[in-house]
This record gives C-alpha cells, sequence and structure tokens, in this order.
C-alpha cells in the first residue's frame, strides 16, 4: 500500500513537471510567433433550438508584421477571393496604417512596441498557473503526427486560489494534454467546461459542456506554433439571447516575416 502510494506521488509529480516544461515552451513559442507570417481559414457555424445549422460564416485571412505589430489583411469571405471594392479597402486600410506608422517619432514607436509586448505577454501569462491549478496524472502513451507523446489528464483543484485573474476560469476546466516525449512541446489539448464561465462583467456566457480542442505543429527546430482550434458550445450573450455554435480555425503556411513574406497588393 506504501509503495503504491509513493507510485502514484511520483506520477503526479513528474506530470506536473512535464507541464510545467510545456507551459514555459509554450510561452516562448507565443513570443517567437511575432517573427512568421500565416494564413488563417475559420468556420463558424450557428445552430438553432433544434440543433440544426441555421448559417455559416467562412472567412480568410493573412497575418504579417508590420513594423513590429501583427497587421491582419482578409483574404477570402464565404469561401471567395474579396471583390474588387472590398480589396481596395483593404489596400487602403493598409496604406493608411503604414503612413501612420512612418510619421512615429522614435519615442511613440518605443512606446508602441512596449505596450504590445505587455500585452503579449498576458494573454497567455495565466496559463503558467496550469501546473498548479490542477491535479495532474499521466494517464497513457500515445503517437501523434508521428510524434511520441505523454497523455496527461488534468482536474481542477477546489482549493486552488488563482493568482491571475484570467485563471479563475481553470478552475471550471478539466481536460487532457497530449506532451511530445522528446522536447516537451504541446502536441494537442481537450478541454470541457465544468461549470458555467462568464466574461465582461456577465454580458456573456458559456454554458457547461463547451468543448476546446487546440492542436499545434512544429514550424522549426524547437518551435511549434497553432494548427488547429475546434470550439463547440452553448451559452448566451446579454440576459435573453440564447448562442449554439462550433467554430474551426486552420493556420498554415507559417513563414519568417523577416526573410521570405512581405506585404503585397
Amino acid at each position: 500500500m506504501a509503495s503504491a502510494s509513493l507510485a502514484a506521488g511520483l506520477a503526479a509529480e513528474d506530470a506536473r513537471e512535464i507541464v510545467r516544461k510545456s507551459v514555459d515552451l509554450d510561452q516562448a513559442n507565443w513570443l517567437r510567433m511575432r517573427d512568421y507570417t500565416w494564413i488563417a481559414r475559420s468556420t463558424e457555424r450557428h445552430f438553432d433550438a433544434g440543433g440544426k445549422v441555421k448559417s455559416e460564416e467562412r472567412s480568410a485571412w493573412e497575418t504579417v508584421m508590420l513594423d513590429g505589430e501583427p497587421y491582419r489583411r482578409t483574404l477570402e469571405r464565404n469561401g471567395r477571393p474579396l471583390p474588387p471594392a472590398e480589396q481596395k479597402k483593404q489596400e487602403d486600410k493598409l496604406d493608411k496604417s503604414t503612413a501612420r506608422l512612418a510619421h512615429e517619432t522614435p519615442e511613440e514607436k518605443r512606446r508602441r512596441l512596449a505596450d504590445y509586448e505587455t500585452r503579449r505577454r498576458k494573454e497567455r501569462e495565466f496559463l503558467r498557473e496550469i501546473p498548479d491549478a490542477y491535479d495532474l496524472r499521466i494517464e497513457g502513451e500515445a503517437q501523434v503526427d508521428g510524434h511520441d507523446a505523454w497523455i496527461i489528464a488534468g482536474t481542477p483543484r477546489a482549493e486552488y486560489r488563482p493568482r491571475d485573474g484570467d485563471a479563475k476560469a481553470l478552475l471550471k476546466i478539466r481536460g487532457k494534454i497530449w506532451v511530445d516525449k522528446s522536447n516537451y512541446q504541446w502536441i494537442r489539448l481537450e478541454a470541457e467546461t465544468t461549470e458555467t464561465i462568464s466574461f465582461g462583467l456577465f454580458l456573456a456566457r458559456l454554458n457547461p459542456g463547451a468543448k476546446l480542442v487546440f492542436e499545434q505543429t512544429r514550424v522549426a527546430d524547437e518551435l511549434w506554433l497553432p494548427k488547429r482550434l475546434f470550439v463547440q458550445g452553448a451559452g448566451r450573450l446579454g440576459l435573453i439571447k440564447r448562442i449554439a455554435m462550433d467554430q474551426e480555425i486552420i493556420w498554415s503556411d507559417y513563414r519568417r516575416f523577416q526573410v521570405d513574406s512581405k506585404i503585397v497588393p
């Protein structure tokens, strides 16, 4: 009995350290993503009360770095290239952004980039609390996209008190994560809400049972970036509007921006 308890404790500690390393790498990947340009495609479906699709929206866009910050340019809407008039609007918008940045003073640029860096770090800082906020265990092993991975399951620790406000939602989510055994990178994550999660001073609410799947792919040595995100759930906007939807985003065509990419009309 004592040996079994010891083994369970060591396994939990190993799982926590594996996840801690993977979270640190995720933070580094997130910062290095700013050196790349990519294409993303989104499909968003809304359902009626009977579960039938009542609307579907598809779009595609390119994200490039414009003087240190990401710039998003729409490429397609509902599977079709933008009509000439909308393409012209996109070009005009890009020209205005470029002109605005060209007239910045060195101090204005420094402040802008510092603010952007602060916001970017803040966006994923709450993930650092995952190793402490969850009871983690190695549930098994699997091969995903040719990579040997640990499967680590996590359930929220009821006694945990989040340090970051954004981390409060973690206590209402359970999930599994597939971590590459050779380099500790995240390959896949599956999560499900166990309680209602509110956003924006309770103006939006996500019901229990909402699901999320997030996948990453190796882009370069020691760099993994998003490959696919799928979110499915129901909830409310405001006090009365019910929503039921799913959304899938696919990222592709990653290129180092400084080396082999440029903005083209």
